[in-house]
């Protein structure tokens, strides 16, 4: 019989650490927490320094006894669950609930599902952090009390069998602000002039530089341009730089898999679950921006490997949010060198998006220019047109992360492809438009902006907003879905 026994969080993960260590190891998983407050009632002595009352869930009673048996046969017993205040707390209920000896079970923390990093931790136990234990403790006490208290107002006011929570509440209220907000919008109309003008060397493109607010006005404005001489009258040129993005965290994960990938938060967290369980990535919920020192090094040698010494830059990013754990990584490749996986379509996508960020961090900035061009010729001087552009001198990041500076842009990356114009050059008018545009009222959340809110206003954690917004969406206080635009005469 083996003499040590380690107890992981899922059955996947432990499958795959089983794999690492030797026959003197039994890897078993505790399918997450094995007990939680009590069903009934409330569960939390109000008088007694809120002290919650625990019991082992119905579902895992045998899994309990199953355990206490394997604990009674080894020497030593490893709590491995995951290094989060979630993780900490699952690893005091096994404590507590197997009755477990403080010398014979020891506590084991890993970023990343690797042979190296498994043995690292082995090497390197610790004691359960019983800070972090009460902070998860905290969270679950209020989530009860504010559940308890707002609950019945719902049944009464709303229907039966509802139920509210502490991050829920303030999500759902979020979108109801932001809905009164559409409501209240008055819309208006402004016109925007454009032109496009021939020059030696090929087309630009450039806008009228006022808005002007009526069907007049635009019709006076392009009058002048019948019979304008149009002219180069100044070129500004500036050298720009643009940096990298901070490698992931959970939120920002969440975000551009939403708008790359089109993955609902659930989803990517699933997706991420299972990259991290396999080995091929880091810790899925974090909110840290920092990657170690081996990290940053591995990351170094392959971006020399790939693309040339000129691209390498290696970066450490701070993390703004008070509150975030640095002791923590970014979200991250295990393996730097493997730009992809073989793996099912969703976990391969969410892989290459993780492994571009984190390898584009590590590079060196985007050099550009940014040139204006103002083009004068009508008789009013105060109108005239300005041609904007950006040319990429030195691709830099770019060159692994281009989507991030372009698919959300990518009309205006095409139209600042502009050709050289030399001042006192004189331009051929191809065509000026007129096009009526009306302002629009705030857009409804979608799932990656309102996770975007939440982390601003420091509400919930990155691993509740997952869980927050398939709640508030099953239980029908909110409803996801597309709307067709109304004809504007």
């Amino acid at each position: 019989m083996a003499k040590n026994l380690v107890i992981v969080e899922s059955p996947a993960k432990a499958k795959t650490i089983e794999g690492y260590l030797g026959k003197d190891f039994v890897v078993k998983s505790s399918y997450g927490h094995v007990r939680d407050l009590s069903k009934k009632g409330l569960s939390i002595e109000l008088t007694n320094s809120y002290t919650p009352i625990y019991e082992v869930s119905a579902d895992k009673k045998q899994l309990v006894s199953e355990l206490k048996k394997l604990v009674k046969e080894v020497e030593t017993v490893w709590l491995a669950t995951d290094e989060d205040r979630e993780g900490e707390a699952i690893s005091w209920h096994l404590f507590e609930t197997l009755d477990l000896s403080k010398k014979d079970t020891k506590r084991i923390t890993f970023n990343e599902i690797t042979k190296t990093a498994i043995l690292k931790a082995i090497e390197k136990p610790r004691i359960i952090n019983k800070e972090l234990v009460d902070a998860q403790q905290a969270r679950r006490v209020l989530d009860r009390i504010v559940g308890f208290e707002l609950s019945p107002i719902l049944w009464r006011k709303v229907r039966p069998s509802l139920s509210a929570g502490r991050v829920q509440s303030v999500a759902v209220r979020l979108i109801v602000a932001r809905e009164r907000e559409i409501e209240k919008f008055n819309t208006s109309g402004f016109f925007r002039v454009s032109g496009m003008f021939k020059s030696a060397l090929g087309i630009l493109k450039a806008e009228l530089n006022a808005q002007l607010t009526s069907k007049e006005e635009v019709l006076d404005v392009l009058a002048l341009c019948k019979d304008a001489r149009f002219v180069v009258e100044d070129v500004q040129q500036k050298p720009a730089t643009r940096y990298p993005a901070a490698p992931f965290t959970t939120s920002t994960l969440q975000q551009e898999a939403s708008l790359k990938l089109g993955f609902s938060v659930t989803k990517t967290m699933s997706v991420a679950q299972r990259l991290y369980e396999s080995g091929k990535i880091t810790y899925m919920r974090t909110d840290s921006v920092n990657l170690s020192e081996t990290a940053m090094s591995a990351a170094k040698t392959s971006i020399e490997n790939f693309y040339g010494s000129s691209y390498a830059k290696p970066t450490k990013y701070a993390t703004k949010s008070a509150g975030a754990q640095e002791a923590h990584e970014a979200i991250r490749p295990t393996d730097f060198n493997q730009q992809s996986i073989t793996a099912d379509r969703d976990e391969q996508r969410l892989y290459e998006l993780i492994w571009k960020r984190a390898i584009a961090s590590q590079m060196s900035p985007a050099q550009l220019e940014r040139t204006t061009i103002k083009i004068t010729g009508l008789s009013n001087q105060q109108h005239y047109f300005n041609a904007k552009g950006e040319v990429i001198q030195f691709d830099g990041f770019l060159k692994v992360y281009i989507e991030t500076a372009l698919e959300e842009n990518d009309e205006q990356e095409e139209d600042g492809l502009l050709p050289k114009v030399e001042i006192g050059e004189v331009l051929t008018r191809e065509k000026i438009n007129g096009v009526e545009r009306f302002t629009r009222p705030p857009a409804r959340y979608v799932e990656a902006s309102l996770v975007k809110k939440l982390e601003e206003l420091g509400i919930g954690r990155p691993s509740t907003y997952a869980p927050t917004i398939s709640t508030i969406q099953k239980r029908g206080y909110v409803e996801k879905n597309e709307r067709e635009g109304e004809v504007r005469k």
